[in-house]
């Protein structure tokens, strides 16, 4: 299965369009959110074409295909305009045979093995690293990057981490999740 794993829309109506169509455009089958869909936080700035209402519309549009876990900007209100569900802290699932946990990254899964994958959003910066006691993969934010890193976006397909631009649709990072 081909899946999408995005984090940290915060409300960007401009960007969630730009995801969308990428999304449309690599014919991924879900579409993973690892939460901040529709506020941007106390400490991030207003990202380009902020409006919770039109961000909510189109990821409505899609939400067939959605996926969803809570981030540290969401909140119970948030339900009252997404049709689908974004209550759940951790979600888990298989990638290329081995445990992958997906949580927005404020809050970490108490236990995790060696073997684990463990993938973020939270803190805006695309990153694979090899830890003591999980692989950790960031998919980055598609609004509101930091470290002069771009809007982004992973695509996972026939094991392959892909490290997408949702602005331009190019790749710019890959990693593979086979040991």
């Amino acid at each position: 299965m081909k899946l999408m794993i995005a984090s940290d829309i915060h409300g960007s109506s401009y960007y969630c369009a730009k995801l969308l169509e990428l999304f449309e455009k690599e014919r991924a089958e879900k579409l993973f959110l690892l939460g901040d869909l529709l506020y941007h936080g106390a400490r991030n700035p207003l990202p380009r074409d902020y409006s919770t209402l039109k961000t909510a519309e189109l990821l409505n549009g899609v939400k067939e295909h959605i996926l969803c876990i809570k981030g540290n900007c969401d909140s119970e209100v948030d339900t009252l305009v997404l049709q689908f569900p974004v209550e759940a802290d951790f979600a888990y699932f298989t990638a290329e045979g081995r445990n992958a946990i997906a949580a927005h990254g404020h809050k970490t899964p108490a236990y995790l093995d060696q073997n684990d994958l463990l993938f973020n959003g939270h803190f805006h910066v695309p990153a694979f690293e090899n830890r003591e006691n999980c692989t950790y993969v960031n998919c980055g934010s598609v609004s509101i990057p930091k470290e002069e890193s771009p809007h982004s976006c992973i695509v996972i397909e026939d094991g392959v981490l892909f490290w997408k631009d949702v602005t331009t649709g190019k790749t710019f990072m890959t990693q593979s999740l086979k040991k």
